[in-house]
């Protein structure tokens, strides 16, 4: 966390900027909304790809769904894992198999949740302590088992 304030005193006249710190935390607050806005679209893309025929017995395809919300690049990624070939299947197609389309099709069913979610955190920005309480600064990777 940046200094709170920055003083600057020129001819008698001192300013206070408080610029960096609000910075920060909109960073933080707004990764933070990723984080949970991630954790909502995993489980509901579970559930999505529970209800495909034959999905029930293929465990592996919904344990693959990972997110990753990366701190340096401000920003969140859904997906399933790079090494499941038969989940990226699933969701782009083949010659054989069609296209699914459950990333896409879960966001888009999710939009107000996602903007409640976001709405939701970067209205703390207007109360430190409420801020604070939901910054997490660790990169998160998520991809717990499935309940």
């Amino acid at each position: 966390m940046p200094k709170s304030v920055t003083k600057i005193k020129k001819d008698g006249i001192e300013f206070i900027s408080n610029v960096d710190r609000a910075q920060y935390t909109i960073q933080e607050l707004s990764r933070a909304a990723l984080k949970d806005v991630a954790k909502l679209l995993r489980k509901r893309m579970i559930q999505e790809l529970k209800k495909l025929p034959g999905m029930k017995r293929h465990r592996r395809i919904y344990n693959s769904t990972q997110y990753w919300v990366r701190k340096k690049e401000a920003d969140m990624q859904i997906g399933v894992k790079h090494d499941s070939w038969y989940g990226a299947n699933q969701e782009l197609g083949t010659k054989g198999m069609p296209k699914k389309g459950v990333i896409r099709e879960t966001t888009y069913k999710h939009i107000d949740d996602i903007r409640r979610i976001e709405g939701q955190y970067l209205s703390a920005i207007e109360d430190e302590n409420r801020a604070l309480g939901l910054i997490n600064e660790d990169e998160e990777v998520g991809d717990e088992e499935s309940t």
